[in-house]
């Protein structure tokens, strides 16, 4: 079968149609939730052609992932800068770490990236891939930034991925937890994070 290749001004058309269902769906899927939102809700609000919707994702589960894959991607690429800049070698390690897990609670946690991200993460099917995506690449950046730390001997772990569990959960995870329920102001958030960091060196240092 002879095949045509897409012109320029096609192909960015496309391009944009393909843009502008994955926003569509994304908002859809937040506000509405996957089960109510429907292919052609989303065609219509994207300003195409259910056939487009279908023509490029195939169906809406597929739509689905690619939206929460592409959430999973912008919150990864959110992560890597605040280790790259946070966790830069030549730091004091506990103001490094303070400053990481600071900069995660009080600017990743507050943006609307991860708003998107945690309500797209929560209707991912449980055992889903997807729905570990982000813990994984996560801590698979920390474990590596850890195990740097080691071999520096700045920190003292044999299992890098078992020390990260422990520092999240010491620090961005009781962070979270008390922007969750509203029940800390910044001064309170850092304080969290700073005892959290304090007790993890204790264990690891």
């Amino acid at each position: 079968m002879k095949t045509t290749a897409q012109t320029p001004g096609r192909r960015r058309q496309s391009e944009a149609k393909r843009a502008a269902v994955l926003d569509a769906a994304e908002a859809l899927f937040v506000s509405d939730g996957y089960e109510v939102t429907s292919v052609d809700a989303i065609a219509e609000r994207a300003g195409v052609s259910k056939r487009t919707v279908y023509d490029h994702f195939g169906d809406k589960q597929n739509l689905f992932r690619i939206v929460l894959g592409r959430a999973n991607d912008a919150m990864v690429a959110t992560m890597r800068s605040a280790i790259d800049e946070e966790l830069a070698e030549g730091l004091d390690l506990r103001d490094a770490l303070c400053a990481f897990a600071e900069r995660v609670a009080t600017e990743t946690f507050p943006m609307s990236t991860y708003a998107v991200f945690r309500r797209l993460n929560s209707q991912a099917p449980l055992g889903s891939p997807l729905r570990e995506d982000w813990r994984e690449r996560r801590e698979g950046m920390l474990e590596k930034r850890f195990a740097e730390y080691a071999a520096d001997g700045e920190l003292k772990l044999s299992d890098p991925h078992r020390a990260v569990q422990h520092f999240v959960a010491l620090t961005l995870r009781l962070a979270l937890d008390a922007i969750d329920q509203d029940s800390a102001d910044a001064a309170e958030i850092r304080a969290i994070i700073s005892d959290g960091v304090d007790v993890f060196l204790r264990a690891y240092r």
